[in-house]
C-alpha cells in the first residue's frame, strides 16, 4: 500500500497468497488430458502439482498475472528429458536435486512429470481462492515473459522468448477477439488460438510460422499426432517449420506508442557463425531486437503474418573490439554502456528500460538502464539503478502513472568466491546475523513526479 510515507508491505492483506511446487494447477487448451501429461498421480493429465522456474511473466488487461515456467529441466534428473533436452541436461551436477525427496522429480520412474512444465500459468491476484491454470495453448519451452497486447475488437497476442542459446522467438494469436466489456470473461482467449514461431530472412523482414498440425513437416511421420503433440513439443516443431535460432531470446515488451516489439537478446556463444539478425558470431555482450508489424490506420497489427525488423542496439563495451564492441545511438554518458539485456518494460511516456543479467562477467554489477526508441536519444542507455555485488535485477514494473518503480533483487552475493558463511554482500539488512536476501525495491522521485521525468 502507498501512503504519506511511501509504500508499505500490508502484513494481513487479504490478497496474499503462496504459489509453490505442491500447489494443485489445472492445465487446460488442446494439451489437457494429453497422454504425455499423465501420471499414476494424475491418470487425468489434468491437474498438475506446482509451477517451477518462475521468470518473468505478464499481466493481461482483465487483471491477472501470467506467469512463465523457465529452466524447468533444472528440477528434474534420470531418464530421458525428451523436447530437445528442455532445461539442463543433469540437474543433480547442477544444484537442484529434488528427485532425491520426491520421486516425481525422477524421470526414471515419472517420465511424463517434466511434461507437465514448461508452460505459461494464470492467475488472478485480487482472488486468493480462484484457480491456477496452465495455458497449453501457448506452447511448451523455457518461456522468458508473456507480454501481452490487444486491440480492441481483435485478436489478443502474447509474445514470448525460449530462454536458451539458438532456441526461437513466438508468439500466440486468439482465434476470437478481445473486448473489454467481456472483463475476466477474456481468459478463454488464452486457451483457443494459433502458436507462432518467427522466421527473419536476411533482407530485413521476417514471417510468422504457425505451428498447426497436419501442416508442412507437422505430421506423423515425424512423431506428431495431434495439436497436443505440437504443444508439447514446441521447439522440435519450430525447428522443423524454419524458425530462425535466436541468441538466447528472454524479455520481451511493447512500445505502447508505437506498437513496436522489442526483443532482449541476451547472448550465444554456440553458434557456426553470424546472421544479419544476430550480427556477432561470439554474441557475449547480446544485442536487443527491434521487430515491427504492420501498421494499418495508425494501429500496429500484431497478428498479421509479416513483419520488418531492425537492429536497435548491440550490447558491449563501445571502445571494445571486434564481436566485444558495443554499438548504440550515442555514446552512453560517464561510460556506463550495458551487457547481457534480460527484462524489458516500457514506462507511461513510452521509453524502453533495460534490466541485466551477466554483467558480473565484464566486471560490473547489474542494473537498470533507460534507453529511448525514438528521437535524438534512440538507442542510447543511461544508466539508473545499480544491484548489489552479485545480484541480477529483474521485474522492473510502472505504477500506471509512472511515479512508482519497482525492481526485484535476485540472488545478492551470487558470485564466485561468496559463500553462506562469508557472503560478499548482505544487502539488504547488512546485519552480521541475517544473509544477503532477494527483495522487491520500491523506486519513487524525491519531490514526486513521474520516474525519468
Amino acid at each position: 500500500r502507498r501512503g504519506a510515507g511511501g509504500w508499505t508491505v500490508v502484513q494481513d492483506s487479504p490478497y496474499r497468497r503462496r504459489i509453490h511446487a505442491n500447489t494443485p494447477v489445472k492445465i487446460d487448451g488442446p494439451v489437457a488430458g494429453h497422454h504425455s501429461l499423465r501420471t499414476a498421480a494424475d491418470p487425468s493429465g489434468k491437474l498438475v502439482l506446482g509451477t517451477l522456474g518462475c521468470c518473468s511473466g505478464g499481466k493481461t488487461p482483465w487483471g491477472t498475472i501470467l506467469i512463465a515456467e523457465e529452466n524447468v529441466g533444472d528440477y528434474f534428473s534420470g531418464g530421458n528429458k525428451g523436447n530437445d533436452d528442455l532445461g539442463q541436461t543433469d540437474p543433480l551436477e547442477i544444484h537442484r536435486g529434488w528427485a532425491l525427496l520426491d520421486q516425481r522429480f525422477d524421470l526414471s520412474k515419472n517420465p511424463n512429470e517434466l511434461n507437465r512444465f514448461g508452460w505459461i500459468v494464470e492467475y488472478d491476484p485480487r482472488d486468493p481462492a480462484s484457480p491456477i491454470v496452465k495455458r497449453s495453448a501457448l506452447g511448451r519451452f523455457e518461456h522468458e515473459g508473456a507480454t501481452v497486447t490487444f486491440e480492441e475488437g481483435m485478436p489478443l497476442v502474447v509474445y514470448s522468448g525460449d530462454d536458451c542459446e539458438n532456441e526461437f522467438v513466438y508468439r500466440y494469436v486468439s482465434k476470437e477477439n478481445y473486448h473489454s466489456e467481456k472483463g475476466a470473461d477474456n481468459s478463454r482467449l488464452l486457451a483457443d488460438g494459433t502458436l507462432y514461431c518467427a522466421q527473419f530472412t536476411d533482407n530485413g523482414t521476417g514471417r510468422w510460422l504457425p505451428l498447426i498440425y497436419g501442416e508442412g513437416q507437422l505430421m506423423q511421420a515425424n512423431g506428431f499426432r495431434s495439436q497436443a503433440d505440437v504443444l508439447v513439443n514446441a521447439r522440435r516443431a519450430a525447428r522443423l517449420t524454419g524458425a530462425t535460432p535466436m541468441d538466447r531470446p528472454e524479455g520481451i515488451a511493447v512500445d505502447p506508442v508505437a506498437g513496436r516489439v522489442y526483443v532482449a537478446l541476451t547472448k550465444n556463444k554456440k553458434k557456426p557463425s553470424s546472421t544479419p539478425v544476430n550480427p556477432r558470431e561470439r554474441n557475449s555482450a547480446g544485442h536487443i531486437l527491434e521487430i515491427l508489424p504492420p501498421v494499418k490506420q495508425g494501429v500496429a497489427t500484431h497478428w498479421a503474418d509479416r513483419f520488418a525488423w531492425d537492429i536497435l542496439l548491440e550490447c558491449g563495451d563501445p571502445d571494445g573490439s571486434g564481436d566485444a564492441r558495443g554499438h548504440y545511438g550515442h555514446r552512453p554518458l560517464n561510460n556506463a554502456w550495458l551487457a547481457n539485456p534480460d527484462n524489458l518494460v516500457f514506462d507511461p511516456a513510452g521509453r524502453l528500460w533495460i534490466a541485466s543479467d551477466g554483467m558480473d562477467d565484464f566486471g560490473f554489477s547489474d542494473g537498470l538502464w533507460c534507453a529511448p526508441v525514438d528521437g535524438a536519444g534512440r538507442a542510447t542507455p543511461a544508466l539508473f539503478y545499480r544491484c548489489p555485488r552479485g545480484a541480477e535485477l529483474c521485474g522492473p514494473e510502472f505504477t500506471p502513472d509512472g511515479t512508482s518503480l519497482f525492481v526485484a533483487v535476485q540472488h545478492p552475493a551470487g558470485e564466485g568466491g561468496s559463500n553462506y558463511d562469508r557472503p560478499s554482500t548482505r544487502w539488504p539488512d547488512f546485519d552480521p546475523n541475517i544473509p544477503p536476501r532477494p527483495a522487491v525495491v520500491a523506486i519513487t522521485r524525491s519531490g514526486g513526479g513521474p520516474i525519468g521525468g
